[in-house]
C-alpha cells in the first residue's frame, strides 16, 4: 500500500467529512421546504468519491450522476456555491438554473450532475478523447452506479473507451440499490467490474468504504490511463445512508439495515480508527478537521438562505446558448 504523507491524510479526511457534513444538513434543509426540487445524498459514500478524485487536478475530468454531491465536493467544488445553487440562488454554480441534478463547475473539471441516469460515459468518453487528441495527460473519471450499469449508454461507452484506448477510469459505485430495486436482482452478475472482460480492459473490485483501499486501487487505474494504456472499470462495494432521494420510505430496505451500515460501516469512522491507531494522526486532527467542515456548511447554509434570487428578466434567456466569437 503507498504510505500517505500527513497532509495528503489530513485532506483526505477534510474532504470526506465536508461530503458528510454538506449531505446532513441537506437531509434537515430539505425538510423544511426551503430547498426547491429533488435531492439525492450521497452520505455513506464518501471513501469512493474522495479515494478517486484525490489523484486528479483542475485539468481532469468528472462526469457525475443525479447523486453528485460529493463527487463534486472530492473534486474541489466550493460547497459555498454549491449550496446557493442547491437553494436556487443567482449566486450558485450555475446561477441557481442546474439546482442538485445538474450541478457542474467545468474550472474544477466537473461536467456536472445528470438527471439522465448513465448519461455520464458518453460525457466520459468526449472529454477523454479530447484530451488524447489534443496531447494531454488529462484522465476522465466516470462515476455511476449499479442501476446505471444496465444503461446502454454506459456499455457502449465501455466499449467505444477500450477501442480507443481512451484515458478514462469507470467508476461503478455500487451502492446495493438502483432507485428501489435491489443490484442483487437487477445486475446478471455478482460484481459490475466482471463485465470489464467482455470490453478488454481490467476490471477491480474494492471495498468502497475503506478510503485507503479506493485510494491505491484508483491511483493504479489512473497511471494506467495517463500513460495511455486505456480504460479500467473500477467498482466500489458501498452503501448509501439515505434514501434514494428526500422522503424515499425506504420500505425495500430491511429492519436495521442503515443502521448496521452506519455502526458497522462509516468510512469516516474506519479512516479515523486506521489513521489514529497506526500513530497517522491524532484524534485531536480529526477533532479540528470536523468542526472546520461543520463551520463551512454552516456559512454555506446562511449565505444561501440570504442570497438573492435569480431574476426573471434579466437571467431567463441568458447562457442558454453559447455565444461564439
Amino acid at each position: 500500500m503507498t504510505r500517505l504523507a500527513k497532509e495528503q491524510l489530513l485532506d483526505a479526511y477534510r474532504r470526506m467529512c465536508t461530503i458528510r457534513e454538506f449531505e446532513e444538513r441537506i437531509h434537515k434543509e430539505f425538510a423544511t421546504g426551503a430547498i426547491p426540487g429533488f435531492v439525492h445524498l450521497y452520505a455513506g459514500q464518501e471513501a469512493s468519491a474522495t479515494g478517486v478524485c484525490m489523484h486528479l487536478s483542475d485539468e481532469d475530468y468528472l462526469s457525475s450522476t443525479h447523486r453528485g454531491h460529493g463527487h463534486c465536493i472530492a473534486k474541489g467544488v466550493d460547497p459555498v456555491a454549491m449550496m446557493a445553487e442547491i437553494y436556487g440562488k443567482s449566486t450558485g454554480l450555475c446561477k441557481g438554473k442546474g439546482g442538485s441534478m445538474h450541478i457542474a463547475d467545468i474550472s474544477k473539471g466537473m461536467l456536472g450532475a445528470n438527471g439522465i441516469v448513465g448519461a455520464g460515459g458518453p460525457l466520459s468518453c468526449g472529454s477523454a478523447l479530447a484530451g488524447k487528441i489534443r496531447g494531454t495527460d488529462s484522465v476522465t473519471a466516470c462515476f455511476f452506479g449499479d442501476g446505471a450499469s444496465n444503461q446502454g449508454t454506459i456499455l457502449e461507452s465501455l466499449n467505444f473507451a477500450s477501442i480507443m484506448d481512451l484515458p478514462v477510469v469507470f467508476v461503478a459505485e455500487n451502492n446495493g440499490y438502483g432507485e428501489a430495486c435491489g443490484a442483487s436482482y437487477s445486475v446478471a452478475t455478482d460484481n459490475i467490474a466482471d463485465r470489464a472482460a467482455a470490453f478488454g480492459m481490467p476490471g477491480v473490485i474494492v471495498d468502497g468504504f475503506d478510503f485507503f483501499a479506493v485510494h491505491e486501487a484508483a491511483g493504479k487505474a489512473i497511471e494506467r490511463a495517463r500513460k495511455g494504456e486505456g480504460p479500467t472499470l473500477l467498482e466500489t462495494k458501498t452503501g448509501r445512508f439515505m434514501g434514494h432521494y428526500e422522503g424515499d420510505s425506504q420500505t425495500y430496505r430491511g429492519p436495521g439495515e442503515v443502521e448496521k451500515l452506519r455502526s458497522e460501516n462509516d468510512c469516516l469512522l474506519l479512516f479515523r480508527k486506521r489513521a489514529t491507531s497506526e500513530g497517522l494522526l491524532a484524534d485531536a486532527d480529526l477533532d479540528a478537521i470536523e468542526a472546520e467542515a461543520k463551520a463551512l456548511i454552516d456559512r454555506a447554509v446562511l449565505n444561501a438562505k440570504t442570497d438573492p434570487e435569480p431574476d426573471p428578466a434579466r437571467d431567463l434567456s441568458s447562457d442558454v446558448y453559447v455565444s461564439y466569437p
